[in-house]
């Protein structure tokens, strides 16, 4: 058996799944339907395009994927199948009658049944890349590279181009929440007591330094390199995975950014201080190679601890703003802002993992 980042992967899929499944949350109602009444409808559904039923199936295809390459990886391959069959099956049922209270949102047994052949087709690629050897492929490189690893810690690296995909108020510069806590408590308490007892910020007109904004996109660059030397003992391979991980991170911010703005605006947010960060993160990151793993958590959690402070006392443009509302609105995401729930979060997850690493009695010095 193996520790494998594809369990936590899948059921953070799974949570992702269901939050896009009962989005936006409001509405719910007994419309006085029996549970049951998911299959009693006919088959085909009155309207249903090809478009519905390739994303049914696209949708629940990477949970029975990583549900079956935990299986392979945990010893059980010949499982991989039914397991990504059940559970997909009764995930989509789950959140099929649960879209029964929901006015907003129409079940359908079609979709039941697209999204349990999604499943169960991730889970046969799972299966079928295990046989023809791609699986442990992976695990000697995986062994190469990371030793015996950890399953969580891989996650949170595979998982950080993703959380960069959403729009980023500063290059790299992930977690900035809150302004969004703030809004959000004074919708909540509007005309209540409590009103008066939420924090004003005293000059939200203060922007960035350029110096600040170059430290936020260093901190940025740097920290998934950290993160690395927490997984790989060996110096030089830590060097050379640096510059590929800010590659990867350069990338999927200019992605993001052509999504935004256009794609003759890729490029827009690489200003000096942008680029200027990134050699400084890179040249860090290279330096910081030779550290013993504790080290690294020690400056990953100050350095995260001073960006996030930074970003957060940072106050957000009015272009900005309105990029935010056509991601939010589903434009270019249709998963209803997920990316940037895992933007906001996964800088959080990141300082739980690595006190959590340094507090472990049993890790090598």
């Amino acid at each position: 058996m193996h520790k494998s980042s594809a369990w936590p992967l899948a059921l953070l899929y799974a949570a992702l799944i269901v939050f896009a499944s009962l989005y936006p949350f409001a509405g719910w109602r007994d419309q006085e339907l029996v549970w049951w009444a998911v299959f009693t409808q006919p088959l085909p559904p009155q309207y249903w395009t090809g478009f519905d039923v390739g994303s049914n199936i696209a949708g629940y295809l990477p949970l029975g994927f990583l549900l079956g390459l935990g299986m392979v990886r945990s010893g059980w391959p010949r499982g991989a199948v039914l397991l990504a069959l059940g559970v997909g099956s009764a995930l989509s049922l789950g959140m099929e009658v649960l879209q029964l209270y929901l006015p907003r949102r129409v079940p359908s047994n079609l979709d039941w049944l697209l999204n349990s052949a999604g499943a169960a087709l991730g889970g046969a690629l799972a299966w079928l890349l295990h046989w023809a050897g791609g699986v442990q492929r992976w695990t000697d490189f995986r062994q190469r590279w990371l030793g015996q690893g950890d399953a969580g810690g891989i996650a949170l690296l595979l998982l950080w181009p993703w959380a960069l995909l959403f729009p980023a108020a500063i290059p790299l510069g992930l977690g900035q929440v809150l302004p969004h806590l703030e809004a959000g408590l004074a919708r909540w308490l509007q005309g209540s007591a409590f009103s008066a007892w939420l924090p004003l910020r005293s000059a939200p007109e203060q922007a960035l330094t350029p110096l600040g904004y170059l430290f936020c996109v260093a901190v940025g660059a740097l920290i998934p390199c950290l993160l690395m030397n927490l997984l790989v003992k060996s110096s030089v391979k830590r060097a050379v995975a640096a510059p590929f991980f800010i590659t990867i991170g350069v990338g999927v911010t200019a992605l993001s950014c052509a999504l935004g703005y256009g794609p003759n605006n890729a490029w827009a947010w690489l200003s000096r201080p942008a680029a200027l960060g990134l050699v400084v993160g890179l040249g860090l990151a290279v330096l910081l190679a030779v550290l013993p793993w504790r080290w690294s958590a020690v400056v990953a959690l100050l350095g995260l601890a001073l960006q996030l402070s930074l970003l957060n006392q940072a106050p957000q443009s009015a272009y900005f703003a309105q990029t935010l509302q056509l991601w939010e609105q589903g434009r270019f995401v249709q998963f209803y802002g997920l990316g940037q729930w895992l933007g906001w979060l996964w800088p959080y997850a990141l300082l739980v993992y690595v006190a959590a690493r340094l507090t472990r009695r049993s890790e090598p010095l």
